[in-house]
Protein backbone atom coordinates (compact mmCIF):
# COMPACT_ATOMS: atom_id res chain seq x y z
CA UNK A 1 0.00 0.00 0.00
CA UNK A 2 1.37 3.39 -0.89
CA UNK A 3 1.43 6.17 1.70
CA UNK A 4 -0.08 9.57 0.95
CA UNK A 5 0.75 13.01 2.39
CA UNK A 6 -2.25 14.94 4.98
CA UNK A 7 -2.23 17.13 1.94
CA UNK A 8 -2.92 14.59 -0.25
CA UNK A 9 -5.67 13.81 1.76
CA UNK A 10 -6.84 17.40 1.73
CA UNK A 11 -7.37 17.43 -1.60
CA UNK A 12 -10.13 14.56 -1.87
CA UNK A 13 -13.73 16.31 -1.35
CA UNK A 14 -16.32 13.73 -0.60
CA UNK A 15 -19.57 14.79 0.63
CA UNK A 16 -22.72 13.85 1.17
CA UNK A 17 -25.49 13.19 -1.18
CA UNK A 18 -28.79 12.22 -1.81
CA UNK A 19 -29.70 9.67 -4.93
CA UNK A 20 -32.62 11.10 -6.35
CA UNK A 21 -33.44 8.87 -9.59
CA UNK A 22 -31.91 5.51 -10.84
CA UNK A 23 -31.79 4.43 -14.56
CA UNK A 24 -30.89 1.11 -16.25
CA UNK A 25 -27.34 0.80 -17.53
CA UNK A 26 -27.15 -1.94 -20.24
CA UNK A 27 -24.64 -0.31 -21.94
CA UNK A 28 -22.47 -0.41 -18.93
CA UNK A 29 -19.57 -3.26 -19.27
CA UNK A 30 -20.28 -4.60 -16.10
CA UNK A 31 -23.57 -4.33 -14.77
CA UNK A 32 -24.60 -0.70 -13.57
CA UNK A 33 -26.83 2.06 -12.67
CA UNK A 34 -27.26 5.73 -13.96
CA UNK A 35 -28.01 7.41 -10.68
CA UNK A 36 -28.90 11.26 -10.37
CA UNK A 37 -27.64 12.77 -6.93
CA UNK A 38 -28.59 15.55 -5.37
CA UNK A 39 -25.17 17.65 -3.23
CA UNK A 40 -27.58 20.58 -2.19
CA UNK A 41 -27.69 23.93 -3.36
CA UNK A 42 -23.69 24.75 -3.41
CA UNK A 43 -22.95 22.20 -5.52
CA UNK A 44 -26.13 20.95 -7.04
CA UNK A 45 -26.66 17.59 -8.83
CA UNK A 46 -24.15 15.01 -10.12
CA UNK A 47 -24.69 11.99 -12.42
CA UNK A 48 -22.92 8.56 -11.50
CA UNK A 49 -22.48 5.04 -12.43
CA UNK A 50 -22.32 2.78 -10.31
CA UNK A 51 -21.99 -1.03 -9.94
CA UNK A 52 -24.17 -1.63 -7.58
CA UNK A 53 -26.73 -3.81 -9.06
CA UNK A 54 -26.00 -7.00 -6.77
CA UNK A 55 -27.12 -5.76 -3.72
CA UNK A 56 -29.59 -2.49 -4.45
CA UNK A 57 -33.11 -2.28 -6.56
CA UNK A 58 -33.87 0.74 -8.70
CA UNK A 59 -36.28 1.28 -6.40
CA UNK A 60 -34.92 1.23 -3.15
CA UNK A 61 -32.25 3.92 -3.69
CA UNK A 62 -34.13 6.83 -4.50
CA UNK A 63 -34.21 8.95 -0.84
CA UNK A 64 -31.08 6.83 0.25
CA UNK A 65 -27.62 9.08 1.44
CA UNK A 66 -24.39 8.39 0.03
CA UNK A 67 -21.04 9.57 0.07
CA UNK A 68 -19.32 10.13 -3.03
CA UNK A 69 -16.03 11.97 -3.96
CA UNK A 70 -17.03 15.02 -6.11
CA UNK A 71 -13.99 16.49 -7.41
CA UNK A 72 -12.28 14.09 -9.74
CA UNK A 73 -12.13 14.39 -13.80
CA UNK A 74 -15.40 13.03 -15.47
CA UNK A 75 -15.43 9.62 -16.79
CA UNK A 76 -16.39 8.53 -19.53
CA UNK A 77 -18.26 5.43 -19.44
CA UNK A 78 -19.90 3.40 -22.57
CA UNK A 79 -20.80 7.07 -23.36
CA UNK A 80 -22.38 8.40 -20.12
CA UNK A 81 -20.60 11.23 -18.24
CA UNK A 82 -19.91 9.77 -15.15
CA UNK A 83 -19.44 13.29 -12.53
CA UNK A 84 -18.03 11.73 -8.91
CA UNK A 85 -17.38 8.19 -7.73
CA UNK A 86 -20.26 7.12 -5.21
CA UNK A 87 -17.81 5.45 -2.55
CA UNK A 88 -18.32 1.68 -1.18
CA UNK A 89 -17.15 -1.47 0.52
CA UNK A 90 -15.76 -4.08 -1.95
CA UNK A 91 -17.35 -7.49 -1.06
CA UNK A 92 -16.11 -10.68 -1.12
CA UNK A 93 -17.55 -11.52 -4.61
CA UNK A 94 -17.56 -8.08 -5.64
CA UNK A 95 -20.44 -7.18 -4.41
CA UNK A 96 -20.60 -3.43 -3.32
CA UNK A 97 -22.43 -2.15 -0.44
CA UNK A 98 -22.68 1.93 0.18
CA UNK A 99 -20.99 4.05 2.11
CA UNK A 100 -23.52 5.99 4.00
CA UNK A 101 -24.36 8.36 6.86
CA UNK A 102 -25.62 6.76 9.86
CA UNK A 103 -28.00 9.72 10.34
CA UNK A 104 -29.37 12.24 7.86
CA UNK A 105 -27.32 15.27 7.03
CA UNK A 106 -27.79 17.86 5.12
CA UNK A 107 -26.84 17.02 0.97
CA UNK A 108 -23.22 18.58 0.62
CA UNK A 109 -22.00 17.82 3.98
CA UNK A 110 -18.30 17.89 3.74
CA UNK A 111 -16.60 14.76 4.98
CA UNK A 112 -13.98 15.37 7.28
Amino acid sequence: MEEISWSDFEKVEMRVGTIISVEAFPEAKEPAYKLNIDFGEEIGEKRSSAQITRRYTREELPGRQIIAVINFPVKRIAGFKSECLVLGVLGESKDVVLLTPDQKMPNGSKIA
